[in-house]
């Protein structure tokens, strides 16, 4: 069975611009055309397509995903060079998994203290209000001039 490009674009958010990229660089190989010329895709290489969008969504440059599909092309006796590097590509993404987790925690710390201190400010709007490592005096919460000096706090 073969698969149009339209219908690869529209179910595996993917450009048509993209998918003729793969094809020149090598990456995406052995696209037949339909009688009016249009390249068709079998179920192979959507299968290869949704795998390079996963590695390039993960972070995989081009040039490591090209060398997995030569590898790949080169038969079982690449099969464990193909694992470590899917291996290493793994660690790295789980490196940048816990960095996000990192960054996600330090955005619930700084939406707490919004939190923490939303009602004082909407009851005084004279607090001084902290976060981000400074204090806001607010003056006027309809638009009108704030004073930020430093604050003591560590975040």
């Amino acid at each position: 069975m073969f698969f149009s490009m339209k219908y690869v674009v529209e179910n595996y958010n993917i450009t048509a611009k993209t998918l003729r990229f793969y094809e020149e660089q090598g990456i995406l190989t052995n696209i037949s055309r339909d009688e009016k010329g249009n390249r068709v895709y079998t179920e192979q290489q959507i299968d290869w397509i949704s795998f390079i969008l996963c590695l390039k969504e993960t972070g995989m440059p081009l040039s490591k995903i090209k060398d997995y599909k030569e590898s790949y092309e080169m038969g079982n006796s690449t099969y464990l060079e193909r694992e470590e590097m899917l291996k290493k590509h793994k660690i790295e993404l789980q490196k940048k998994i816990e960095e996000s987790l990192k960054h996600m925690e330090e955005i619930n710390y700084k939406l707490a203290m919004y939190e923490l201190q939303k009602d004082e400010v909407r009851k005084n709007p004279n607090h001084n209000f902290k976060c981000h490592g400074l204090e806001v005096n607010i003056v006027d919460t309809r638009g009108g001039e704030s004073n930020i000096r430093n604050a003591t706090t560590n975040r």
